[in-house]
């Protein structure tokens, strides 16, 4: 394998990894979640985690109908 190579590689994966990382938050934007900032900062800060990223996305892919007030 030669690793001088490895530049372009390693920037197009790390590139996939960012997007795949922030899904969450893209999901929310693009559904209009009125969440959508809270699912941001989960993203951002706890995403690393898993549970995080996948607390993220289940909020993001979540029902977007507002609470009933009473």
């Amino acid at each position: 394998m030669d690793l001088g190579n490895l530049g372009p590689i390693a920037i197009v994966v790390a590139l996939l990894l960012v997007i795949a990382y922030f899904v969450p938050a893209v999901v929310a934007f693009s559904r209009g979640m009125s969440n959508r900032g809270t699912v941001l900062v989960i993203n951002l800060f706890l995403g690393w985690t898993v549970i995080g990223w996948i607390v993220a996305l289940a909020m993001a892919a979540g029902s977007n109908r507002p609470a009933a007030h009473y």
